[in-house]
């Protein structure tokens, strides 16, 4: 067999192991993505780029034990928390199950909004997030895995597209930077909510990496993986996901920084803003466009995140009570709670979007360090194929998301002035 061939081969069982990475990607692009990244950019131009490399890096080993550890296993991450200790598993059940509804509920009214502008009339932001949330439950009851696999490809590739498209035109138009523009410092205590909101869905919540393990696992029943595939799966979606990420912050950062004008803070008027971004550099032809792919994307993160977390749920409290296996009706009474649950919240802050976004970002934050900590302590005595250098980066990882969570939590207390 000549060598084009085997690499012909290798590539073709690579592209069919594609898609639990795709998916992860699709959760990961939404407020982080949509919203924050290109806030950074417009309010501090190219400063907070760091922050955003330093976040994606030091996440990168979290994430990429769920994968690791089911390819090697064939079991999940929450089947190793049970072997350990049932106590991961309570630990993880019951901020999982807060993470669901509060993240659920913030990306379903975040697609709301997006919807509003399309869509003739005045339409409420809480009747739009029960349309979101009521037809995303019905698609993924008809197809869970299939329906999220197949549109996280679709909105990935459309979103990339465009997006990288914007920045291209805008970098050729050169800076918009005004001669007397002051530049502002995000670094004083001032930003930190900010910085820490950024990081929080940079570049999805950590316990995403459970859902991804899952993923993986019933990617493989439906078809086998290597271990290498499913690994360049992994990485393909989130090394692509960092990446666009800092897309977003470049297209604020030459499209809006400097300009003179306000920075909507709101994020359903930051939406608007930001379609007038794609709209002002790639063409006004592109409004539409643009807003068809935001709201594609946002549907999409809706839809992987009601999957995923429900599916997270699901197994964590059949683990809980050595339940027999899990089915798609059980799965779907999951997905029906978190839409259900993330109803209320909606209608609770009133269709206020940005606080409920800010305070789901604050909230993936603070709890990072906790999924950190068991996904790093469920394969540190492991022989999963783990290099050196992966385990030394999780452990500086784990030092700075937890110096952060509590010089934030510090500050939130009225520690520092």
């Amino acid at each position: 067999m000549s060598e084009k061939t085997i690499d012909g081969s290798r590539w073709k069982t690579r592209l069919s192991a594609m898609g639990p990475g795709i998916m992860m990607a699709s959760a990961a692009v939404g407020g982080s993505h949509l919203i924050a990244s290109t806030q950074a950019g417009a309010l501090y131009g190219w400063q907070l780029a760091l922050i955003v490399v330093l976040a994606n890096v030091f996440k990168y080993p979290f994430f990429r034990f769920g994968p690791q550890y089911t390819l090697s296993t064939g079991k999940s991450l929450l089947e190793g928390y049970a072997e350990k200790s049932r106590i991961y598993l309570w630990i993880f059940f019951l901020l999982n199950v807060f993470a669901t509804i509060i993240n659920a509920a913030a990306v379903s009214m975040l697609c709301a909004v997006i919807l509003s502008f399309v869509l003739p009339g005045e339409w409420s932001i809480n009747m739009l997030s029960v349309i979101v949330l009521i037809s995303g439950v019905l698609m993924l009851l008809v197809g869970p895995y299939r329906t999220v696999d197949g549109m996280s490809k679709i909105i990935m590739v459309s979103l990339t597209i465009t997006t990288v498209a914007a920045v291209i035109v805008a970098a050729m138009q050169g800076s918009q930077v005004q001669a007397d523009f002051i530049e502002p410092s995000p670094w004083n205590l001032g930003a930190l909510a900010f910085i820490v909101a950024l990081m929080g869905w940079m570049p999805a919540p950590i316990e995403i990496s459970t859902v991804n393990s899952m993923w993986v696992a019933a990617k493989a029943k439906l078809e086998p993986v290597k271990y290498e595939d499913g690994l360049f799966d992994f990485n393909v979606g989130y090394i692509g996901t960092a990446l666009l990420a800092l897309v977003f912050l470049a297209l604020g950062a030459l499209v809006q920084y400097g300009t003179g004008e306000e920075v909507q803070m709101a994020g359903g008027a930051y939406i608007g803003q930001l379609v007038n971004m794609y709209a002002s550099t790639i063409g006004e032809w592109s409004r539409w466009l643009v807003t068809f792919v935001a709201f594609a994307c946002m549907y999409g993160t809706t839809i992987t995140v009601l999957d995923g977390y429900s599916r997270a749920n699901m197994e964590a409290f059949r683990l809980i009570i050595r339940g027999e296996r899990n089915t798609n009706r059980i799965l779907g009474i999951w997905i029906t709670f978190a839409a259900i649950a993330a109803l209320c919240i909606i209608l609770f802050f009133k269709g206020a979007v940005m606080p409920m976004l800010k305070f789901a970002m604050i909230a993936s934050f603070v709890s990072t360090p906790v999924f950190a900590w068991l996904n790093l302590t469920l394969v540190r005595n492991s022989n999963y194929g783990l290099k050196p250098w992966l385990m030394v980066l999780g452990w500086i990882g784990l030092i700075y998301l937890s110096g952060f969570t509590l010089l934030f939590l510090a500050h939130q207390g009225g520690m520092f002035g």
